[in-house]
């Protein structure tokens, strides 16, 4: 059965706290902000978690944020993010993948894409989810707007986890509300030598709760909230190695978890003209075992056996 807040697809004027379909979750910010929405706001998204991080991540950072926010999705866990590039983007794609819901805050208006390459993506969130901001129509992506942004993603989710982030970075800023509003802060751990993790090694620092995979998001959720996660009934299965010897075994040993590499540079490499070794790559993905990048960039993933 639809409810109200399902049948809504857009708003020409936004909702107001005292409307049904406003997010209950939000009602606890003073004042609480009026919304704009394009898509569909639903009763379920009050079980949220946020997934926030680097405009400019690594290979790992947006590895990880797409393995977080696909489980849980997957999980019933709306993902909410701030559809900005890098982490935030790579989010809302998993969520979406996995067949979940995700809510996408903007710090401009609901008919302003930001950033413009997202326009589809946009269309994505808009039919499976919700994007929605406090700034009216027609509002730029002014950069004292996401401040305002940051506090209102915060206050939408029951915990924020940080990826990825710099010293100085706003994904701090929404840790920061987040711990104001009473909420769970999270932080991925990363190379002690990477700058794009100095700012989440501090959330650790503070007190923050180490996360390497969505179990350890989910069980620090209170009792009511955590039994609301749902169980996928599919047990996970580890990645099968291709066999000794063979072409796709050859360039999966060239392929690196935290450092993405062009396509050119892999095929002169592995010594393949270019179609075999676009082939051996496609089937490295399709089994799990690598993943192509914008820029036909690709990483090795999800490949524990080659550590052992």
């Amino acid at each position: 059965m639809r409810t109200l807040a399902a049948a809504m697809t857009s708003n020409d004027e936004p909702i107001t706290p005292d409307d049904p379909r406003y997010p209950a979750l939000l009602r606890e910010l003073a004042p609480a902000p009026a919304l704009w929405v394009r898509g569909a706001l639903d009763p379920n998204d009050a079980l949220a978690i946020a997934i926030v991080g680097s405009r400019r991540a690594t290979p790992y950072g947006l590895e990880v944020a797409a393995q977080l926010a696909g489980d849980l999705a997957a999980r019933g866990v709306t993902i909410v993010s701030g559809f900005a590039r890098g982490v935030d983007s790579a989010a809302h794609r998993a969520a979406l993948d996995a067949g979940g819901r995700t809510i996408a805050v903007l710090g401009c208006g609901i008919d302003v894409t930001y950033p413009p390459e997202n326009r589809r993506l946009a269309d994505a969130v808009a039919a499976r989810g919700a994007l929605v901001t406090q700034f009216p129509p027609g509002a730029a992506p002014l950069a004292y707007h996401f401040p305002t942004r940051n506090r209102t993603l915060a206050a939408l989710a029951l915990g924020v986890v940080v990826v990825e982030a710099a010293e100085r970075s706003g994904s701090l800023s929404t840790a920061g509300f987040a711990a104001d509003l009473g909420r769970e802060v999270y932080a991925v751990p990363g190379k002690i030598t990477s700058p794009t993790s100095a700012g989440a090694h501090r959330l650790l620092r503070d007190g923050a709760r180490l996360v390497e995979s969505w179990t350890d998001v989910v069980q620090e959720l209170p009792d009511v909230w955590r039994r609301r996660v749902r169980h996928t009934g599919v047990a996970p299965v580890d990645a099968t190695p291709p066999s000794k010897g063979t072409d796709e075994e050859r360039m999966l040993k060239l392929l690196m978890r935290d450092e993405a590499q062009h396509i050119d540079r892999l095929i002169a490499r592995a010594g393949m003209d270019a179609a075999r070794a676009g082939a051996v790559l496609t089937g490295l993905e399709l089994g799990g075992l690598a993943r192509q990048l914008g820029g036909q960039r690709w990483i090795a993933v999800g490949a524990r056996w080659q550590e052992a």
